[in-house]
């Protein structure tokens, strides 16, 4: 099963938020929309980073609330990890694992087209497994 399968299922709505705006606009949002991250759009629409809730939450916990009125610029993760649609689940499941992520931004010819985190790439490749084994017991069944 590849990623675009999984965007495809999910939708390709993507959250995005400014490098300027607040950490308190960013929470907000995040509530609002009910996820757990938010992709960081440059200007010129380039990605610049990734801004998720456990950001948030380490952010405030090692310098309080005060952190709110801080930007976003300030703690996003920068080194934005990313995937292709032609890319397997198994291999996006190995990237996040290896990078120790939760959401990839999803890629295709240098424009974002969706975000998946690692729920929904673990959600399609339990489904795949429960198909295969529902296959093989109508194969064994069958025999």
């Amino acid at each position: 099963m590849l990623i675009a399968h999984v965007l495809r299922d999910k939708g390709a709505v993507v959250y995005t938020v400014r490098a300027e705006q607040t950490l308190e606009d960013a929470a907000r949002i995040l509530n609002e929309k009910r996820v757990g991250a938010l992709v960081v759009i440059a200007e010129d629409g380039a990605i610049s980073g990734v801004m998720s809730e456990r950001d948030i939450v380490r952010e405030i916990a090692q310098n309080g609330g005060k952190s709110l009125s801080d930007t976003v610029a300030t703690m996003m993760s920068r080194d934005v990890v990313t995937a292709e649609p032609t890319e397997t689940v198994d291999e996006g499941l190995g990237r996040m694992t290896e990078r120790r992520v939760r959401h990839l931004p999803v890629m295709e010819g240098g424009r974002l087209i969706g975000v998946v985190s690692i729920g929904d790439l673990v959600k399609h490749r339990i489904a795949a497994v429960e198909a295969e084994a529902a296959a093989m017991q109508a194969y064994i069944a069958a025999h």
